[in-house]
């Protein structure tokens, strides 16, 4: 008999993963393409979508030729979530280059929407605040300044999706324009609450609802892959935005567990169970998955630099030839220096949300060098995160919700012992680093297996989860609030300048 796997499709901001996955969570063969960029204007971020489903379609037969003898179960999508892709569903040609989600391009028209008193209402529906990360605003700006977008809209002719809709459409040979209801509830036009589109937020955007997908829950029927092209159907069982699918991959499954992914960026997401959290601590409400009919919440915080200010100390300032270096020159450093950075690159995120910040380093002495740089680059994504959990502690307090306890983490930054050990410190709780520390693929898998009999339940999904090593906080608590204190000011004078 073969063995059983799961083919999960990775699909993020800078490459295009296929992991083909045991039932065990084994990684048996993974193939990737890194994406390609494009930045057509200052602020813009564009990726071209046939790139995306012909690498996709490719580094999944990659991935399946490298394990010929096993039998396909089902397939998971997750993606990077909100980039906003428009095509047309009778011919499937795009009208425009995918809008990602770091583009800026709506800005002004997003600020123009809060002066008008428009988002304690839309924080309310969606968890989201006004900003150009999301969606809606980049489905608007297609429709007004792309010639004949608006009447092809109206008319029913156009079809709107994040990356996993775009996918599932090309995989299925256009018989299915679905999402799951994680990447919906990043659009800025789903409500969270009731579970559908919302009409109020549509006329807000300007959106006809025709272009919309349906929404289906995160173990699901996303319809079946065209035989053409990979020999056989295979059903779409399991889709997921990453952040999301990195949570259900940690098995983050009860009220107060948290996990944070330190890739290029920072995400932390603490689920609140049955319970939509509105913060008051500029975080935001989002939905952690949908299953059998019953929706898990979670409050998420963003920070834009965390393994990015890692690369900027190799390509940027040309301080180390590889990243890992930086755990050694951490070690080094004057453990009594004053050196601060705060990494605003291109904002600060939650809970600030200044997208007009920039980065600064202080503190600087003459016996400050390189490893005192690399030290404060390193803990600023600690320091980054301990703020994330003071708004998420107050958030959840004044709900009645148990804060978090501990920490699960995942992504490439926590192969660094050094900075792991630092985040215990910072945060003062312990940090749990599993076997498995890319766990996006992993939690689309789970949820593929879930939809397709692999797994019964979620206890069986908590059951594989491995700890590699525990992290306990080791800094005398007097030292970490002279820290804290230090990043308070450094933060400050930041927002100060920028106000």
């Amino acid at each position: 008999m073969s063995d059983k796997v799961i083919l999960s499709i990775d699909q993020g901001t800078t490459s295009s993963r296929a992991v083909v996955l045991s039932q065990s969570g084994q990684a048996l063969s993974i193939a990737q393409k890194e994406l390609t960029q494009h930045y057509p204007e200052s602020g813009w971020v564009e990726h071209d979508p046939v790139d995306i489903w012909q690498d996709t379609l490719s580094m999944c037969r990659q991935a399946l030729q490298r394990v010929p003898n096993v039998e396909i179960v089902g397939i998971g999508i997750t993606n990077q979530r909100e980039t906003t892709i428009l095509w047309n569903r009778h011919t499937g040609q795009i009208i425009y280059p995918a809008i990602v989600w770091q583009d800026r391009r709506t800005a002004d028209f997003y600020d123009a929407l809060k002066s008008q008193g428009h988002e304690e209402m839309v924080h309310a529906r969606t968890g989201l605040l006004l900003d150009a990360y999301f969606s809606a605003g980049k489905i608007k700006w297609i429709l007004d300044n792309v010639a004949g977008a608006r009447a092809a809209a109206e008319a029913g002719d156009l079809a709107f999706g994040t990356v996993d809709s775009w996918l599932i459409w090309n995989l299925t040979g256009g018989k299915v324009h679905a999402t799951d209801a994680t990447n919906a509830s990043r659009t800025s036009l789903f409500n969270i609450s009731t579970n559908a589109w919302d009409e109020t937020l549509l006329r807000l955007f300007d959106i006809p609802a025709a272009i919309l997908p349906e929404v289906k829950e995160c173990a699901d029927d996303f319809g079946m892959t065209e035989i053409s092209l990979f020999g056989t159907e295979i059903p779409i069982a399991g889709v997921a935005g990453d952040q999301h699918a990195a949570a259900f991959g940690q098995a983050c499954f009860q009220v107060g567990m948290m996990k944070s992914t330190y890739g290029t960026g920072c995400f932390a997401l603490v689920n609140t169970g049955a319970q939509q959290v509105q913060s008051t601590n500029r975080l935001i409400s989002t939905i952690a998955y949908r299953l059998n009919g019953e929706t898990v919440y979670a409050l998420e915080g963003s920070i834009f630099m965390a393994g990015a200010i890692m690369q900027w100390l190799r390509d940027g300032l040309n301080m180390v030839r590889d990243t890992s270096e930086t755990e050694a020159l951490a070690l080094a450093a004057d453990p009594d220096n004053e050196v601060v950075l705060v990494p605003a690159f291109t904002g600060l995120g939650a809970p600030h949300w200044r997208p007009e910040a920039r980065a600064a380093i202080m503190g600087l002495t003459r016996n400050a060098g390189k490893a005192e740089i690399a030290h404060a680059a390193l803990q600023a994504v600690s320091l980054q995160t301990e703020d994330l959990l003071i708004a998420m502690r107050s958030d959840m307090s004044a709900q009645g919700l148990s804060s978090p306890s501990h920490l699960r983490v995942d992504g490439g930054m926590v192969n660094n012992n050094w900075f792991v050990q630092n985040l215990s410190d910072i945060t003062d709780i312990p940090i749990d680093r599993p076997v498995t520390v890319e766990t996006t693929a992993l939690g689309v898998a789970y949820l593929a297996g879930l939809q397709q009999g692999m797994f019964d339940t979620l206890d069986d999904i908590t059951e594989k989860w491995q700890l590699d090593r525990s992290f306990k906080p080791l800094m005398p608590s007097a030292r970490r609030e002279t820290i804290l204190s230090r990043w308070s000011g450094a933060i400050s004078k930041i927002l100060h300048d920028e106000s």
